[in-house]
């Protein structure tokens, strides 16, 4: 070989050992994004109001289908047990973020937690009076005589001098009886008494299903009780101290809601990842009643997490004259629209 055949092949094999490695480090790049991709994802722990289920399913969805990984988060979805003791987590910074009710935020806050509701929900007062449908009683009215089982200190005990007021009904005329949480649907089916109190997504489904009963529903909202219940709550020092952190929360949370109304099937498959001994077509019962509370009159055509000045300013009368709350409390101290998203595609169907 000549020396000037030989100076080729040098070059010839530095080129292709060369092109090689390129080859080789094209094939090692996407894995290695991707390991950072995941390091680098922020973490975040919210607790849920209650066990999962269909109310709450948007954190889920948003979860299973990647819209917080998409949005830089890596969040750890934790049940709850209560609003109140959501409330409380919140508060001591136990958890991040939580999924509370806003009668429950008013009340802590009139107690001095540092809490606010940075996306609204469950617009619309979720509470009801449930009786059965075969039961005779066609209209609030038609409690005189009858008995309602309800829990003592529940908000729903608590907004009963609303409601009563609001439906024009002798609340000296109706027996309440003092029933456990998990026993007030059992009461209703067994004929111990007339009608239940309560949330009616909570209850209703499973009457309807395993009990295969019909039901009639009188929702407080009908009747006056103006409430804003279930939110995303934090508390105040993040949103002093990491405001991006909720602006890039919150609008995958509300996309999950919305997306499990558009894909109910996938909302109960959400929802049975994380709790599979669900019943699947009373999870999908749950997440029919909870549609029913996002839209009030002073909502509608905005998107969903939005809150409204009017609303919140009723439950805080509300919580003034039936709550035994006495503290000064404005709406602008319970929540904010400040990290919820704008654009047509985060606004609800606005049937009610």
């Amino acid at each position: 070989m000549a020396v000037g055949d030989a100076k080729v092949s040098v070059l010839s094999r530095r080129r292709v050992l060369k092109k090689s490695t390129l080859a080789a480090g094209a094939l090692v790049l996407p894995a290695i994004s991707r390991r950072v991709g995941a390091a680098t994802l922020k973490k975040v722990e919210m607790t849920l109001d209650w066990i999962y289920q269909g109310p709450n399913v948007g954190f889920m969805v948003a979860q299973q289908k990647g819209f917080y990984r998409d949005a830089g988060l890596d969040v750890t979805i934790n049940s709850g047990k209560g609003s109140g003791t959501t409330a409380q987590l919140v508060g001591s910074k136990a958890t991040q973020i939580g999924f509370a009710d806003g009668y429950v935020v008013g009340n802590s806050v009139a107690r001095g937690i540092a809490i606010r509701t940075v996306g609204s929900i469950f617009r619309r007062n979720p509470a009801a009076v449930v009786t059965l449908a075969d039961s005779g009683i066609e209209t609030p009215k038609d409690l005189a005589g009858k008995s309602v089982a309800m829990t003592a200190g529940s908000a729903q005990f608590q907004q009963w001098p609303a409601f009563v007021k609001g439906a024009g009904v002798d609340d000296s005329k109706i027996r309440i009886i003092n029933v456990d949480p998990a026993g007030v649907g059992p009461a209703l089916v067994s004929g111990k008494v007339d009608a239940i109190c309560g949330f009616a997504q909570g209850y209703v489904p499973a009457i309807e299903i395993r009990s295969k009963k019909k039901v009639r529903i009188f929702w407080f909202a009908d009747y006056g009780v103006t409430v804003v219940s279930n939110g995303i709550i934090v508390h105040q020092d993040l949103i002093k101290s990491d405001p991006d952190l909720l602006r890039t929360f919150v609008p995958p949370t509300i996309k999950g809601f919305l997306y499990g109304r558009q894909h109910p099937a996938e909302a109960v498959a959400a929802v049975r990842a994380y709790l599979p001994t669900i019943t699947p077509a009373i999870t999908r019962r749950e997440l029919e009643l909870s549609w029913k509370t996002w839209v009030t009159p002073n909502t509608k055509g905005k998107p969903l997490g939005w809150g409204s000045d009017a609303d919140w300013a009723s439950t805080i009368q509300v919580l003034k004259r039936y709550g035994g709350v006495t503290a000064a409390l404005a709406p602008s101290e319970l929540y904010t629209n400040e990290f919820v998203p704008s654009g047509a595609e985060y606004v609800p169907p606005q049937e009610a």
